[in-house]
């Protein structure tokens, strides 16, 4: 069940980043948003017996922080 919250977690946050990415102004602060709900299904993520929650956060965890990172967090 654990693992099942993870992945619509991960889902929602991959949604974010993946809009995100797009350089128009004001719409990358949407990492902001995905970052934080990446975290969150990680930790659920970790909770599970199963692998695939953790995985896909840690992924769009990745993604997101790469993208604040090179921007400097605001663009």
């Amino acid at each position: 069940m654990l693992n099942i919250v993870s992945i619509l977690i991960g889902l929602l946050a991959g949604l974010f980043a993946l809009v995100g990415i797009i350089p128009f102004p004001l719409v990358p602060l949407l990492n902001w948003i995905a970052f934080p709900l990446a975290l969150v299904g990680t930790v659920i993520g970790m909770l599970s017996s199963s692998n695939a929650g953790r995985n896909l956060n840690l992924l769009i965890l990745l993604v997101s922080g790469l993208r604040l990172f090179l921007t400097g967090g605001l663009i």
